[in-house]
């Protein structure tokens, strides 16, 4: 009689499920952010043709990052989660940080303007900020890494 062993496969630790979901709220924060910012663009009336490049170009990227994160990072491919945490935790990162650090290094507080636009706008970007701390970090949490680390 031959012995047939069934393999199991392993349960996503809540660690790398609770990434996934912080992952796609810090994309979904960007497409929020970057749609307020076009319709603030429209608004001030910018051209048309850059405001096109740049959803296009958003576009590519948002979509590709959710296609990472969905088919790759949920299903536990190693790189994808190299690729996300070193991308979006440095350079998204670092995008999301300067434009605030750089507005506050030539104004003062008291030249914010407190609108419901401008309180949207820091709820995004705070959202957004969050999301991506909380993604790095439940990303290299030692039961998301040893899920990663698995034998296929």
């Amino acid at each position: 009689m031959e012995r047939t062993l069934l393999r199991v496969a392993p349960t996503t630790p809540l660690t790398a499920r609770a990434a996934t979901g912080a992952w796609f709220l810090a994309v979904g924060a960007g497409v929020a952010e970057s749609i307020l910012a076009l319709s603030l663009a429209i608004h001030d009336g910018a051209p048309v043709l850059g405001l096109v490049a740049q959803v296009a170009l958003r576009t590519i990227l948002y979509g590709a990052l959710f296609v990472v994160i969905d088919r790759y990072f949920r299903r536990g491919v190693p790189w994808s989660r190299w690729l996300l945490t070193l991308l979006l935790g440095t350079v998204g990162m670092a995008s999301l940080l300067t434009e605030p650090i750089s507005w506050l290094t030539n104004h003062s507080l008291g030249d914010l303007s407190f609108t419901p636009l401008f309180g949207a706008e820091v709820l995004l970007r705070t959202i957004h900020v969050l999301a991506v701390v909380a993604a790095c970090a439940l990303t290299l949490h030692p039961d998301t890494t040893a899920w990663f680390r698995r034998d296929r």
